[in-house]
């Protein structure tokens, strides 16, 4: 279980790298009215997708065999959960699945547009939001320590 957590910890640098990287590049594609292109803009957004759907299925797994996750929810019961074990148990892995939704929303809508603004419009909005609720609730206390 220590490897998954490790994983998790250390995978999360790269994705949280790759994915401001996707949403700065939409942003400036998207202002700056440029090319959307195969060669970067489209495999840049892809490997943050790609990247965020792994590091969600590496959580996933770590909810379900870490003391923290589901198996604290069932030994504490809701009520019984503090800040700290709550964030890690309910709202982490809660919010951080309404982020990748958002992020595959994102690359979804992309494909549907023709203009290159529009895609690095869809690509910055929902990846930006994607990448703000991740950013919430990383448990920050937990992981400088």
């Amino acid at each position: 279980m220590e490897i998954v957590k490790n994983l998790h910890s250390y995978f999360a640098y790269i994705v949280l790298f790759i994915l401001l990287a996707a949403t700065l590049n939409a942003i400036t594609g998207w202002l700056g009215k440029k090319e959307f292109r195969f060669e970067k803009d489209l495999r840049i957004s892809l490997f943050a997708l790609i990247l965020s759907h792994i590091q969600l299925l590496v959580g996933l797994i770590l909810f379900f065999v870490s003391v923290n996750g589901l198996k604290a929810i069932q030994t504490l019961g809701m009520g019984g959960l503090n800040s700290a074990s709550r964030l890690l148990a309910i709202e982490h892995p809660f919010i951080n699945i309404i982020a990748l939704a958002l992020i595959t929303i994102g690359w979804s809508r992309h494909k549907k547009k023709t203009d290159d603004t529009a895609k690095f419009k869809s690509i910055a909005i929902f990846y930006g939001l994607g990448l703000l609720l991740i950013l919430s609730r990383i448990p920050w206390g937990q992981w400088f320590n």
